[in-house]
Order: structure tokens, then C-alpha cells, then sequence
């Protein structure tokens, strides 16, 4: 088969892919619903490409990603609502709509102002889009842009980016750093009352104070914790080739012997 860079090649094979009897078992099968976490998977597969810096992976990775939105498309094609043309004129219709200081008459506008407007824009799309539903409850408050499909972490952030923007925030790091200190003795309270649901409100509050000291600290907690990942990959690692040399692994030392060379790891690699 030949290469091709057109995007009409990569609709025709997706949906040779989904033609019943002659396609693949394996695709003909999926949902929205199954597919979903693969697309999630895909976006934060080209996230880390980012942070590898590595250019042919982001490459492969965007790929990848551009075929979970042909997927979806098909699947939606096939129900009769929508096709891959239409997610094209979507988005390039709100790309224009939200620009209208490069596409229309708002000109010569600083940086914090086109947020300021773009922020504006998605606020009278969303009044519209409840309206054409009839949905009285979706009016636009303080926290109504922030997308309810966000993974947890990102969306902690967004909120209080959100709240933050109307005075409901701290004005203090070290306030934060007592919060947390809160939120630390009530986990233990909860542990110690031996209450699961209620260690997991605690453990869920202290997550989300972290994320809250992140952004005070001017610090990505997804980036943040993405690198504590790889911090403990790469000791870990050195625990289990350690251990290889000795003739032995993970499951076979105890806890006291990995300390020991989790420790060394630390100073032996400075990480």
C-alpha cells in the first residue's frame, strides 16, 4: 500500500476498517464508550512526546491521536450525525468566532485582553448552546467553562484558575502550606477512625489543596508529578539492577534492603 499524506486516504482506510464482513473484527466492534480511553491515552502519549523533546515521536504520537478524532468520526458518520468534514468546519468556524482580532475588527489587543475576550466569547456560546437545549440550568457562572471531562488533575487546576479570577482565592503561599497541614490531620483522623469513604473525601481534599499550592507556586502539577514518575522509574530501576547483581529481585529482598539501595540511588545519581 502506498504512503499517502492526504487525510482522505486515512478516512477511506478507517472506513474500510469499520465495513462490516470485510473489515476488521477487532474495530468493527467499538463504541464511543471503548474508544474514549484510547483517545485520553493518545493525548497524553503526545504530551510526553512534548516533554521528551523528541520530534519524530511527536510525529508518530500526533498520529495516533489524529486517528482516535478520524474514529470517532466514522462511528458518528455511520449513526447519521456527523462526518469528518464536519469536525472541520466545527472547529473552523469557532477558530474564526473566537478571533476576531485576527479575523474581524478587534485589533491591536494585548495578550491578557484577547483572554479576556476569548473568555467572553466561549461564555456567549455556551448561554446559546443552553438556550437551543432549552437548558436553564447551564447559565454561565464562575466555574462554567471548565470542562467537565478534564482528567481530575487538570481540572482542579482549571477551577481554581476559574474561582481565583473572581477574588475567591488565597493571596498567600504560606496559606496554602497551613491548609495542607489541615487537610494532613484530617486524612490521619480518618485513617485512624478507619472510615474508607470518609479517607477517601480526606485523601481528595488533599489532593486538591496540592494542586492549589502548585499554582501557587507557579508550577504545572501535571508536569510536576510526570517528573516525580520519572524520578521513581529511574531508582526503582537502579533497585532492580542492583539487586540482578546480586543474583536476586524485587520480590525476593525485603523492604529494608530496597531502602538501602533507593537511598543509594539518590545519592549515586542525584535524583
Amino acid at each position: 500500500m502506498e504512503k499517502s499524506r492526504d487525510i482522505a486516504r486515512l478516512i477511506e482506510i478507517m472506513a474500510a476498517l469499520r465495513t462490516p464482513e470485510t473489515g476488521c473484527p477487532w474495530d468493527l466492534e467499538q463504541t464511543f464508550a471503548t474508544i474514549a480511553p484510547y483517545t485520553i491515552e493518545e493525548a497524553y502519549e503526545v504530551a510526553h512526546a512534548i516533554s521528551l523533546g523528541d520530534l519524530d515521536e511527536l510525529r508518530d504520537e500526533l498520529g495516533d491521536l489524529l486517528l482516535q478524532v478520524v474514529f470517532h468520526a466514522r462511528m458518528a458518520e455511520e449513526k447519521g450525525a456527523f462526518d469528518f468534514g464536519g469536525v472541520v468546519e466545527a472547529i473552523t468556524d469557532k477558530l474564526i468566532r473566537r478571533h476576531p482580532h485576527v479575523f474581524g475588527d478587534a485589533r491591536d489587543l494585548t495578550p491578557d485582553e484577547v483572554s479576556a475576550l476569548w473568555g467572553k466569547i466561549k461564555a456567549q456560546e455556551k448561554r446559546e448552546k443552553a438556550a437551543r437545549k432549552g437548558d436553564a440550568t447551564a447559565l454561565p457562572g464562575a466555574l462554567s467553562q471548565v470542562k467537565a471531562g478534564l482528567p481530575a488533575l487538570a481540572r482542579a487546576l482549571e477551577l481554581q484558575k476559574a474561582a481565583g479570577k473572581v477574588g475567591f482565592d488565597w493571596n498567600d503561599i504560606h496559606a496554602v502550606l497551613d491548609k495542607i497541614e489541615e487537610e494532613s490531620r484530617e486524612v490521619a483522623d480518618a485513617v485512624k477512625a478507619g472510615d474508607r469513604a470518609h479517607v477517601e473525601e480526606e485523601i481528595g481534599d488533599l489532593f486538591f489543596v496540592m494542586v492549589n499550592l502548585a499554582r501557587h507556586a507557579g508550577v504545572d502539577p501535571e508536569t510536576a508529578l510526570r517528573a516525580a514518575n520519572a524520578k521513581f522509574e529511574t531508582r526503582f530501576g537502579y533497585v532492580e539492577s542492583e539487586l540482578s547483581k546480586r543474583g536476586s529481585a524485587p520480590q525476593d529482598a525485603n523492604l529494608a534492603e530496597m531502602d538501602a539501595l533507593w537511598n543509594e540511588a539518590k545519592k549515586t545519581r542525584r535524583i
